[in-house]
């Protein structure tokens, strides 16, 4: 980390975020490992200390840092001690993530979306059906598939008449949108939504007690659909 410069597109927060991230995530600084005084740190980055200080308190607040006043800072086993708000910041460094990361996202969803579904089916079906129609118009490209599926998230979550999951996955917008291009890349991820998307509609039609069993059985299979091509 010497003699860095500053990116003159970040802004300076942003480059200090980047630098200390990347370090934290290849090894630089391990889990455990004091990160230097705040007057080297800055020297080093080329910036001022309360620019790296606010960058610092906010690492700290998402759990990757823990700031001690008068010792060492030090960084933090984040996958143990971090919040969802360090989701966020990790998914603008994909490229530092472990290879089961994707997979790990995946079976959360697993595990939270069935019962969010099974609650916005039961108060709000109508709601959900009249979205699900618009999926016989979706242009065959990720992005569309991409902005479909996670707004068909959010629209259970904000119907399941509990307010908490909402909360939840607004902290996972920017990872699901920077995975979720990369699954409906595969030809075989979208055809397997269309499907899902159908079937869903079916069961809050006529079969609403299966709903929860159809979006499991669509959430498992994009499991395997990953796991495959990795």
């Amino acid at each position: 980390m010497r003699n860095l410069k500053p990116n003159k597109i970040l802004r300076p927060t942003q480059y200090v975020e980047k630098i200390l991230v990347t370090a934290i995530l290849d090894g630089t600084y391990a889990c455990g490992a004091a990160l230097p005084n705040e007057r080297s740190l800055a020297e080093q980055m080329g910036v001022t200390r309360p620019t790296l200080r606010e960058t610092l308190q906010r690492l700290a607040g998402e759990g990757w840092i823990t700031i001690n006043h008068g010792k060492p800072t030090v960084v933090n086993d984040y996958w143990q001690e971090g919040g969802l708000r360090l989701l966020d910041t990790l998914s603008k460094y994909s490229d530092y993530l472990p290879n089961d990361f994707i997979i790990h996202l995946l079976d959360v969803r697993l595990t939270m979306l069935p019962s969010i579904a099974g609650r916005a089916a039961r108060f709000q079906p109508e709601i959900l059906l009249n979205y699900l129609a618009e999926a016989r118009n979706l242009p065959e490209d990720a992005k569309s598939f991409s902005d479909f599926d996670w707004k068909l998230q959010m629209l259970m979550a904000r119907n399941s008449q509990n307010p908490v999951f909402s909360l939840i996955l607004n902290d996972f917008a920017r990872v699901f949108a920077n995975m979720a291009t990369h699954y409906f890349n595969l030809n075989a991820a979208r055809q397997a939504s269309r499907t899902f998307y159908r079937d869903l509609a079916r069961a809050i039609e006529k079969h609403a007690d299966t709903v929860e069993d159809v979006v499991k059985k669509a959430m498992e299979q994009s499991v395997s659909i990953w796991q495959e091509v990795k």
